[in-house]
């Protein structure tokens, strides 16, 4: 008596060939005292092999007030469309810059704890107070 082999779904199922497709954005906005959307108040991540896409946004602590306008922009769901949108209305309170993919990253939410990482230790701190508090 032969058996068959039991292949499971598996390892009978075909590797997946799409990787992710991680962005990240730093959400930025306006410094009063530098008078340009500088001051970053979130990292905004988009997995986009998703369906529908995974988000993850990492505010930046003590900012509640002041990244309001994005708190407001940000739904449940954000998709690359809203992305698109808000880079072409960039340039007024709110601004969004892309931030690449940091090596090493775990996961989407890995990636965007590691840009805020950078942000908290580098860029925050080289900017002057804000002045409005």
């Amino acid at each position: 008596m032969t058996t068959e082999p039991d292949f499971t779904d598996a390892e009978t199922a075909e590797p997946s060939t799409a990787a992710p497709v991680w962005r990240l954005w730093i959400l930025l906005v306006w410094h009063p005292v530098l008078g340009l959307p500088v001051d970053p108040v979130a990292v905004l991540g988009l997995d986009e092999s998703r369906q529908p896409a995974e988000r993850v946004v990492r505010w930046v602590p003590l900012v509640y007030e002041v990244a309001d306008p994005w708190r407001e922009r940000l739904r449940e769901t954000t998709t690359g469309e809203d992305i698109e949108r808000w880079i072409a209305q960039s340039g007024g309170t709110c601004s969004l810059e892309p931030a690449d993919v940091p090596e090493g990253a775990l996961d989407l939410t890995h990636a965007a704890d590691l840009v805020l990482d950078g942000l908290l230790a580098e860029v925050i701190p080289a900017l002057p107070p804000r002045g409005d508090g």
